[in-house]
């Protein structure tokens, strides 16, 4: 596997408070990053050769740009932060809808399936989240790797493809083994 810092990770701005977060959580694990308006086309991401895509958080699905065709049509793999995790779902059939706690808070999430992005980070962990909009149905090609007494699908992976979503936010200092999930993507990255 290359060293991480070998790695180039973009990060696909949604609109998300927490966009320069992400970047700077990727950027301090001394992995190459850039931020990238969801606009742009498959041919120019690809033109910048990334090893691997973050979809940040927004405020609305309505501001998503390209982002979900993105997760649909891009050989590479693809980690959906909060409002990416769920355009990801819906993308791939899945449904969303407004959850019962809106609002950030800290939510204790059980890990059902360690998996590549949650290794070593189960069986619970303190996590950073908003569930002012959730996923409510898994969709069909996806495997459920962590779940709360808030959210059904807390975290997601497809069955083939190197897809992941969390509905959580591993770039901010609240939650507890951020790096750690952000440092098993890069893994898989990597590959």
């Amino acid at each position: 596997m290359p060293h991480m810092t070998d790695l180039k990770i973009l990060v696909i701005n949604n609109h998300g408070q927490f966009c320069h977060l992400i970047h700077r959580a990727v950027r301090d694990l001394d992995v190459e990053t850039g931020i990238i308006a969801n606009t742009l086309s498959n041919d120019e991401i690809l033109a910048m050769e990334p090893d691997g895509l973050i979809l940040s958080g927004g405020p609305t699905i309505d501001r998503i740009g390209r982002a979900g065709e993105m997760v649909l049509e891009l050989d590479l793999p693809i980690l959906g932060i909060c409002l990416g995790h769920q355009l990801m779902a819906r993308a791939y059939g899945g449904k969303i809808a407004t959850g019962q706690k809106g609002g950030y808070a800290a939510i204790q999430v059980e890990i059902l399936d360690e998996d590549s992005i949650l290794k070593g980070i189960g069986p619970t962990t303190s996590v950073w989240a908003s569930h002012a909009d959730e996923v409510t149905k898994l969709p069909p090609d996806f495997i459920q790797l962590a779940r709360s007494n808030v959210c059904e699908v807390e975290a997601m992976r497809h069955k083939s493809k190197p897809l992941f979503g969390v509905q959580w936010h591993p770039e901010v200092s609240h939650t507890e083994k951020g790096d750690e999930l952000l440092e098993n993507f890069f893994r898989v990255c990597g590959k």
